[in-house]
């Protein structure tokens, strides 16, 4: 790799000079705040985040992982490391700055005696492609409806990990109108959540919002594997990211 770069760690003692990567610029926004907060718990969880910086430029990815159980995503991976998020943009793509975030994590993994490493993906929005994953020693070994893989990293012997399979019943709890099931994992979130409000208001829709305050809550409750995000229409689920107007027209 040409690019010189160093990876560099977040924690509770630096997070608030460096910042999470999402809303960079953005401090003052109710998202960013949450998300701020949310993190002084998970750090306490074993959460790491990882950015690269490329030397004289910008930080222009980052990954964001946590041990299984206690996981924002759903996925039953005691043992493992849960990848939250893996994001590389602008001019930092095709750098090879995925691969090094994901290979640092694995590394970590093994130094913690973990059986492995597990990343939610999607065919869909707002989840990192499997392919970049399965080019970096992982495999599927489970899938969810309507666009969900679950790819783990083998370390050593030990369970799978595993979706759960009731998502209907799931989707069904919420009952009728929109349900907006929302945590502050992602500081996209809350602006994402008034957007459906403002839908649900402009089609006399109405709109119940179900925030989860723990992993636990979220893996026995949430309607897709993702966790974080979900809009769920009369028990249907309708989308898991960022829903515009526009969206809900076509999904309903």
């Amino acid at each position: 790799m040409d690019t010189p770069f160093e990876i560099i760690p977040i924690d509770e003692n630096n997070v608030d000079k460096n910042g999470f990567f999402c809303y960079m610029s953005k401090r003052k926004e109710p998202g960013w705040k949450l998300k701020r907060d949310w993190l002084s718990q998970r750090f306490r969880e074993g959460l790491k985040i990882l950015m690269v910086n490329e030397v004289g430029r910008r930080i222009t990815a980052f990954i964001e992982y946590i041990p299984g159980e206690y996981a924002w995503r759903v996925v039953n991976a005691p043992g493992y490391l849960v990848i939250h998020c893996l994001w590389v943009v602008g001019q930092g793509r095709g750098k090879g700055f995925g691969a090094r975030l994901i290979e640092a994590c694995v590394a970590d993994a093994r130094a913690q005696d973990k059986l492995g490493v597990v990343m939610v993906s999607s065919d869909k929005p707002w989840l990192a492609d499997k392919k970049a994953f399965l080019r970096n020693g992982f495999e599927e070994v489970d899938q969810a409806p309507p666009s969900f893989q679950l790819l783990v990293h083998k370390l050593k012997p030990g369970p799978l990990p595993s979706f759960p399979t009731n998502w209907e019943e799931r989707r069904a709890r919420f009952g009728s109108g929109l349900s907006v099931i929302r945590t502050d994992q992602c500081p996209y979130m809350e602006n994402a959540t008034h957007q459906v409000e403002q839908i649900g208001e402009k089609y006399h829709i109405p709109v119940k919002v179900v925030e989860y305050k723990t992993s636990q809550e979220l893996q026995q409750n949430s309607p897709t594997p993702y966790g974080t995000f979900s809009t769920i229409l009369d028990g249907k689920l309708l989308s898991y990211y960022y829903m515009t107007e526009a969206d809900f027209k076509k999904l309903q």
